[in-house]
């Protein structure tokens, strides 16, 4: 194997991170790469002393890791920081310098935070250095939409008075000491668009599919006919069968979700969902031109949050949420694959959706059942990558079918996910699979020497089809 000279490797660490994120390299002496991100720069240059004190010299001289400078149990530490360790004498620092935007600052010194809020209030507490940045392109508007509760310590903890997707607990912006304020930047850029696909005949199925199922609930006695509050994960196929609502029987619907996409704002616009509570919003091009050009009748219909409460398990569990989100691929078995392309590969991270679907009163995943014009199916043997297990999963959905795995063993599993999610042309491959490992017995019958021989003959062959002698 070729080594990789020291400029390569920078060239491979700069290709790791998107251009929104900051990287900076250091040695014990002076910083000796630096790329700022797209909207901030930081005036690093090569060359540059690490001067004492600073993150990059705690983290030469320590071996606590950045993910560390907020208690534990705060959600959502920024990963790709987790390489960079501080602390100083045993005690955790905090954040160094925290980056806020924001649209305004209140005559009471409240921070008020725009279309994200993300972990801004957990930075913001922890930070030693806070920077604000005004964006002037965000509507002021915004103004009172959010609510933002510190829970506080852990082990001194009150229960979180939230039981309705409208409640309010905490206050409309972020109080900062003002002796953290080190600066404030002015920037005028609206929010980049999200690259959402737009619903197609397969999503439409899915969505009937899915609106089937709840249908069935209703008449069980097991929701009520405005259903459930509904998380939807982030997404082109989630927001495509959440679309599928605009036309439903379904009424006065409440999202409680962490990102709000386009088919959250069609369905209040439909008078489909009453209120929705998130702690982002991502939305297409014209979409977000059409929200942000007629904000006014949004306001009293949507409440934003940080993101520890907008997935804590404990108001999940609580509200009794109805999830859905996107699975790569699911095995027989129901074991879901939200992240890694045959199992190597990340498409995306996993997101919130493993808050959402251990904690709510139903967890259902969607995916179409092929890809790549039928050389993949998402529907396999064997998981290569499991990000929920079958423990977690009520419901999967497919163009072809759903699969409600509720109460069952995991051999009464196969035959409904066979049968109702997997594509015709694979059904055959996946039933020879399962009649093999019933041979070998077991509460969860595989052949492991073939288990993940889907996902090989994939990158061998450039298709999960068995392939004939004659094409071998």
């Amino acid at each position: 194997m070729q080594s990789l000279t020291f400029g390569s490797l920078l060239d491979v660490i700069g290709e790791l991170f998107s251009d929104e994120i900051s990287i900076a390299v250091s040695n014990t002496a002076e910083y000796i790469y630096y790329r700022p991100s797209k909207r901030i720069d930081l005036k690093i240059r090569n060359g540059d002393p690490v001067k004492e004190g600073t993150i990059a010299h705690k983290a030469l001289h320590t071996e606590q890791k950045a993910s560390e400078f907020i208690d534990r149990d705060v959600f959502g530490v920024p990963y790709h920081g987790m390489a960079v360790p501080f602390h100083n004498e045993g005690t955790l620092e905090g954040c160094v310098t925290a980056i806020l935007e924001a649209i305004s600052i209140s005559e009471d010194g409240m921070i008020i935070p725009s279309t994200s809020i993300g972990n801004s209030l957990a930075f913001a507490e922890h930070a030693e250095n806070v920077v604000i940045e005004l964006n002037m392109a965000q509507s002021e508007l915004l103004e009172g939409v959010h609510d933002l509760y510190s829970p506080g310590k852990q082990g001194e903890r009150d229960p979180i008075a939230l039981v309705k997707p409208d409640d309010r607990i905490g206050t409309t912006g972020i109080a900062i000491d003002p002796a953290k304020i080190k600066g404030i930047v002015f920037t005028d850029q609206e929010d980049s668009p999200s690259t959402i696909v737009q619903p197609d005949h397969e999503t439409e199925i899915m969505a009937e599919h899915l609106l089937e199922f709840l249908g069935n609930e209703v008449k069980s006695g097991r929701l009520t006919e405005s259903l459930a509050p509904i998380q939807s994960g982030i997404g082109s196929i989630a927001n495509a069968v959440l679309h599928g609502m605009v036309d439903s029987e379904f009424e006065n619907l409440e999202v409680y979700s962490e990102v709000l996409q386009d088919a959250v704002f069609d369905l209040i616009d439909a008078g489909k969902v009453d209120f929705a509570s998130c702690c982002s919003i991502t939305l297409s091009e014209p979409k977000m031109k059409q929200v942000l050009s007629e904000f006014e009748k949004y306001r009293d219909k949507l409440i934003m949050r940080s993101q520890e409460m907008s997935n804590h398990p404990e108001i999940i569990r609580r509200l009794g949420l109805i999830s859905i989100n996107t699975a790569l691929e699911f095995d027989i078995y129901g074991n879901i694959n939200s992240t890694h392309v045959t199992g190597t590969k990340m498409m995306n991270g996993i997101g919130g959706s493993g808050d959402f679907a251990r904690n709510a009163r139903l967890a259902i995943f969607v995916t179409k059942s092929i890809a790549k014009n039928g050389d993949i199916s998402s529907i396999v043997p064997f998981a290569s990558h499991i990000d929920h297990t079958e423990h977690d999963v009520d419901v999967v959905v497919t163009e072809q079918g759903y699969a409600d795995l509720r109460g069952l063993a995991p051999r009464e599993r196969v035959p409904l996910i066979i049968e109702n999610c997997a594509h015709p042309i694979y059904r055959e491959q996946l039933w020879a699979y399962y009649q093999e490992a019933l041979e070998r017995g077991g509460q969860t019958p595989h052949v492991l020497e073939k288990a993940l021989s889907w996902h090989t003959n994939f990158n061998e062959n450039g298709t999960m089809r068995e392939l004939s002698a004659e094409t071998v």
